[in-house]
C-alpha cells in the first residue's frame, strides 16, 4: 500500500474491508482516512434467519434440513475439527460419514476441510457449485471465498467454540441468492455467557453490532504485538 501510495503526490486511495471493525478500533488504524460504511444487503437479498438450539434438538433439525433439500436447496454444516481426538468436539471426518450412513441416505454429503490438496478441495466445491452435492460438511475453510446462491442453510455445531465474528462470518454463506436462508447455531452448555452470545447472533444480522458486543464480551486484545 505505501509502495503505490509513494508513486504519485497525495494520490487519492480507497481501502477496503469485508470485516466490520468497532469504530474505536477503526479510528485508530484508518485514523488519517475519512471512513464510509456500506450496512445494507445488495437488491434483491433477504435477512437470514438465525436460530440456536441445543444438541437434543438433532432429529427436529435434520428434519428441516431435508425439507429445504427437497425443495431444491443445498447448504453447509460446519464442525470445528476434521479427525475425532479426545475431546467431545464433533469432527467433519466421522459426521459427514455418519450423515451419509444414518440420516441422509439417498442424499449427497460431501466433506472439505483444510487438510486435503487444493485440487481436492476445488473439486469438491464445484460439484457443491453444480448442485451435485446436497449437504457440505466442512471446517472454517468456507469462511471466505465461497459464493453458492442456491445454498440456503448453514448449521454450525459447537456454535459455543467459536467467536461471535467469525460466526457472523460463516453465516454470510447463505443468503446470497433470493431465497429465503437460515443459520442454525447448535451450541452445548449452559453458562449465561454462552446463551447470551446465542442471543446476540439471533437478535442480529449488523455485523459492526456484532463486533461492538465481541469487543465489550471477550476484550480487544492486543492491538499490536504478537498476542
Amino acid at each position: 500500500r505505501a509502495a503505490l501510495y509513494s508513486k504519485g503526490i497525495n494520490p487519492h486511495m480507497i481501502v477496503m474491508s469485508a470485516t466490520p471493525i468497532p469504530r474505536t478500533l477503526a479510528l485508530i488504524l484508518y485514523g488519517d482516512l475519512d471512513v464510509s460504511i456500506l450496512d445494507e444487503l445488495p437488491p434483491g437479498r433477504q435477512r437470514v434467519d438465525t436460530f440456536h438450539i441445543s444438541t437434543e434438538k438433532r432429529s427436529r433439525l435434520y428434519g428441516f434440513l431435508k425439507k429445504q433439500i427437497d425443495s431444491g436447496h443445498q447448504g453447509y454444516i460446519v464442525c470445528p475439527l476434521v479427525e475425532e481426538n479426545d475431546t467431545d468436539l464433533m469432527s467433519a471426518t466421522k459426521y459427514a460419514e455418519d450423515l451419509q450412513k444414518k440420516y441422509f441416505k439417498g442424499y449427497v454429503v460431501g466433506l472439505v476441510h483444510g487438510k486435503m490438496k487444493s485440487k481436492e478441495k476445488e473439486e469438491i466445491m464445484r460439484q457443491f457449485k453444480c448442485g451435485r452435492i446436497d449437504i457440505l460438511v466442512s471446517t472454517t475453510v468456507i469462511e471466505v471465498g465461497v459464493d453458492v446462491p442456491n445454498a440456503n442453510f448453514i448449521v454450525i455445531e459447537n456454535a459455543e467454540r467459536f467467536g461471535l465474528a467469525q460466526l457472523h462470518q460463516l453465516r454470510g454463506r447463505v443468503g446470497r441468492g433470493e431465497y429465503q436462508s437460515y443459520c442454525i447455531l447448535k451450541y452445548e452448555g449452559k453458562s449465561p455467557e454462552i446463551r447470551q452470545r446465542m442471543k446476540i447472533m439471533q437478535d442480529t444480522n449488523d455485523g459492526f453490532i456484532i463486533a461492538e458486543k465481541d469487543l465489550e464480551l471477550r476484550g480487544s486484545g492486543e492491538f499490536f504485538g504478537t498476542k
